[in-house]
C-alpha cells in the first residue's frame, strides 16, 4: 500500500465532490478541481499521499487548519488565511488518505509569470504584502503556527472579480513539479488585467502542509530553497522570524520578477553553501556567534569571520 490515489475524472469523492480535473501534483498529495454538488460551487481538494509517514503529517495539517478555523473567529486578520472547508478520511486502492478542501484561486507564481520579468506594479506588491504580513502575525500569534514555506505558488489570489475564477478551470496546468502556470487564448491573466483591476484582488495565505507549532518543529529543514532563512540554512533553532525572511524574499521577487537568491551547487560546494555565500555577499558577515554555531563554519570562516 501507499501511493496516490488514482482519481478519475467525474469520481464523487465522500458521495459530494464531483472531479472535474488536476490542477497540479507534488510529492505528498495531488490537488483536483471539484464541484461541490451541494452548493454548487467549485473547490479544490487536497488527496494527500497514502503511507504512515504521510498520514502523521496529513493529521498534523488537519490539526493546524481546524486551529485556524477556530481562531478566525476571533480577529479579522484570520480571513488572511484559507480556510479549510472540509475533511474527511476516504479508502482508496493505495490505502489510507486524508482529504481536504480550500477555496479555489490560482496562485502569485501565476500573476507573476505573466509579467515575466518586470515585477508587479508596485501598489499592488504593497497592498499583497500588507495582507500576506497580516496573515502572518495572525498565525504567529494568535495560534502559534510557522508557516515554514512562503513562497509566490502558497500565496492564492482572490476577489470580487470573477474574472479570476471563470479563468481557472480551462487554464490551469499541472507540471510535474510545482509551478501552476496560468495560460490562455488571447493572452494571459497578468495582461488582461489593468492596474486598477488588479488593486481589486486580494491574496491569502495557502498550504500548511510545512507549517507546524511554534513550540514544536516538526522538522529541521524547513522552506523552499530561494526563501530559506539564515538559521535554517546553518541548522540552527528557527522560529516566526524565518517566515518573515521569507517574505522579504517574497516581496523582492514580486517588484522585480527576480530571485533575490538563486542558489546553485558547485564541484566544492553544496546549494545551501552557495546560498550562505550569496547571503553574506548581500548583507555582510554573518555575526561570529551565529556563524560558527554552523557545522561547517570552520571550512569556510577564518576566527576574525
Amino acid at each position: 500500500t501507499g501511493g496516490h490515489h488514482p482519481v478519475r475524472e467525474g469520481e464523487v469523492l465522500n458521495t459530494r465532490y464531483r472531479a472535474l480535473h488536476e490542477l497540479g501534483c507534488g510529492a505528498f498529495a495531488t490537488v483536483w478541481l471539484c464541484q461541490d454538488m451541494r452548493r454548487k460551487k467549485d473547490v479544490a481538494v487536497k488527496l494527500l499521499k497514502s503511507r504512515e509517514g504521510f498520514a502523521e503529517a496529513a493529521q498534523d495539517e488537519v490539526a493546524l487548519l481546524h486551529c485556524v478555523n477556530s481562531m478566525k473567529k476571533k480577529d479579522q486578520a484570520g480571513e488572511n488565511i484559507v480556510c479549510l472547508l472540509d475533511d474527511f478520511r476516504m479508502i482508496g486502492v493505495n490505502g489510507f488518505h486524508i482529504l481536504l478542501l480550500r477555496v479555489l484561486g490560482p496562485s502569485l507564481r501565476c500573476l507573476m509569470g505573466n509579467y515575466a520579468a518586470q515585477g508587479l506594479p508596485l501598489p499592488f506588491v504593497k497592498r499583497s504584502l500588507q495582507q500576506v504580513l497580516a496573515g502572518l502575525q495572525f498565525l504567529h500569534e494568535r495560534c502559534r503556527i510557522i508557516h515554514a514555506d512562503i513562497k509566490p505558488e502558497n500565496i492564492l489570489l482572490h476577489g470580487c472579480d470573477n474574472r479570476l475564477q471563470r479563468l481557472l478551470p480551462d487554464m490551469l496546468s499541472c507540471s510535474q513539479g510545482t509551478d501552476l502556470r496560468l495560460q490562455g487564448p488571447g493572452g494571459d491573466l497578468g495582461n488582461r488585467l489593468e492596474e486598477s483591476d488588479l488593486m481589486s484582488i486580494g491574496v491569502k495565505i495557502a498550504d500548511l502542509g510545512s507549517a507546524c507549532w511554534t513550540y514544536k518543529p516538526f522538522s529541521k529543514e524547513i522552506q523552499t530553497q530561494p526563501y530559506r532563512a539564515l538559521e535554517v540554512l546553518l541548522g540552527l533553532d528557527y522560529g516566526t522570524p524565518a517566515d518573515i525572511w521569507s517574505t522579504g524574499c517574497l516581496a523582492f521577487e514580486m517588484a522585480t520578477g527576480e530571485c533575490l537568491f538563486d542558489p546553485q551547487p558547485g564541484k566544492y560546494f553544496s546549494r545551501d553553501d552557495d546560498h550562505i555565500a550569496r547571503i553574506i555577499e548581500l548583507l555582510g558577515r554573518i555575526p561570529p556567534q551565529i556563524a560558527f554555531s554552523w557545522k561547517k563554519s570552520t571550512k569556510f570562516f577564518s576566527r576574525p569571520g
